[in-house]
């Protein structure tokens, strides 16, 4: 029966005789939107026993909204030019009404947003979300996580403080790593022979893009999402009515509590602890002249930044630098072919008792590598660093793809429904097509 209540709110409108119904009825007649927002967003059927952990999927949405309306408000106030920049995001800090809380929502949402989409990740990850038949949409995920990254760096450099100078020049300065090629494609970034006015220029120009084209990756996303539905803790496909709910109320309501929650969290960043997450080098205008201390990228490139200054040595002639370029993009670009690297008939780690501890030692490894990326490269940590950058590549290219030859999975439920409601009927085998 709750099935055929949401349906009633849409139908209502076009059925109804007042004037809003004879627009909506004119409007449906020519561009039926409101019949494919009511099976999208109300009635699409949903597996009824998704968790919160499904809720970071719509708070990674909300994220990119806020900032990308909170983007267009400082891009009205900002000046994309080298001798102008860091006092036009003064100006806006102390004159423009409200600058403050607008840079700041912007600022802090970045880390905000780079969070939900790392649990997002670690969900699809744990849940086994990326395996047949939703290998395309892991994959739309991955572009959307290196758009987010270059969206990101670009937006760093715009303040055009010390670190975010600095960290333009090392990092655009990497590609000159790459052999033949790699020095076109550095003067390219930079408009010239450094960074400079034209580098600023063309990042600001990128900046403002990249979140639009992230917008179309996302519907790209939501689509391939709504072709065979959301995956679920058990990772079992869903049978029928007794295996879902529809989306509206009964997930509106839990996404919306989350929401509440989050927001929360984030206010408390915004108001309390505004710079916690970022330098304090950047509140110094850029100085070409004078090279900061130490050069450390935001938090959410830690990780990478440590994989990338793990090699300090040279293999077979090929340079250290090159190898460690090589590595730190390929521990993103490795994400592509995951789902052909795990060979376990299995989805979720719920019925694999090896690969669920194995799961969070990922976790683990990510988060030393994140702490090891913002210390000093020396001693120890360097140590620690190809500890840590070997186990990650290890964890993708032998741990997955040995464990789902050897590993003896826990037998599935017959259905959501069967688990949900608490019924013991005969249970699937393990290697059963449910649970490819």
């Amino acid at each position: 029966m709750a099935a055929t209540q949401p349906g009633a709110g849409s139908a209502s409108i076009l059925n109804s005789r007042t004037r809003v119904g004879r627009i909506a009825r004119w409007v449906e007649f020519r561009l039926p939107i409101i019949s494919m927002m009511e099976h999208e967003l109300n009635e699409y059927p949903t597996p009824r026993n998704l968790n919160y952990w499904w809720n970071f999927g719509s708070l990674a949405g909300i994220m990119l909204v806020i900032m990308i309306v909170t983007g267009i408000v400082l891009a009205m106030h900002y000046t994309p030019n080298s001798a102008l920049a860091f006092d036009s995001v003064e100006r806006l800090m102390r004159d423009v009404n409200y600058g403050w809380l607008i840079r700041y929502i912007h600022m802090n949402g970045a880390s905000m947003f780079f969070l939900i989409v790392y649990i997002h990740m670690f969900r699809g990850l744990y849940y086994g979300s990326y395996k047949y038949p939703r290998e395309l949409l892991w994959m739309l995920g991955v572009v959307i996580l290196l758009l987010m990254m270059a969206t990101a760096f670009m937006g760093y450099v715009l303040p055009w403080g010390q670190m975010s100078y600095w960290g333009a020049t090392v990092i655009t300065n990497l590609f000159s790593a790459f052999p033949v090629v790699g020095e076109k494609i550095v003067t390219l970034l930079w408009g010239g022979f450094t960074v400079s006015n034209p580098t600023l220029n063309r990042f600001f120009s990128l900046h403002y893009l990249l979140p639009f084209v992230i917008v179309g990756v996302v519907f790209l996303h939501l689509i391939a999402l709504h072709k065979h539905g959301s995956n679920n803790p058990l990772g079992i496909d869903h049978r029928g009515p007794q295996d879902s709910i529809p989306f509206h109320p009964y997930y509106t309501v839990k996404d919306v509590f989350g929401l509440c929650v989050f927001l929360l969290f984030y206010a408390s960043f915004v108001f309390y602890f505004p710079n916690a997450l970022g330098d304090a080098q950047n509140y110094i205008p850029a100085n070409p002249l004078q090279t900061p201390p130490d050069i450390v990228p935001e938090w959410y490139f830690l990780p990478f930044y440590a994989i990338l200054r793990s090699i300090t040595f040279n293999v077979l002639g090929i340079p250290s630098k090159l190898i460690g370029v090589v590595l730190m993009f390929s521990s993103i670009l490795i994400l592509f072919i995951l789902p052909w690297l795990d060979t376990s008939r299995v989805r979720s780690a719920r019925f694999r008792p090896i690969y669920k501890w194995v799961s969070w030692l990922l976790v683990i490894d990510v988060i030393c590598l994140g702490y090891i990326g913002s210390q000093p490269p020396a001693g120890s940590m360097v140590t620690f660093g190809q500890i840590g950058a070997f186990y990650y590549f290890f964890h993708f290219l032998i741990l997955i793809p040995l464990l789902g030859k050897i590993e003896r999975p826990r037998p599935l439920p017959v259905s959501i429904g069967a688990a949900v409601l608490g019924r013991s009927p005969s249970l699937a085998g393990a290697g059963s097509a449910e649970g490819r």
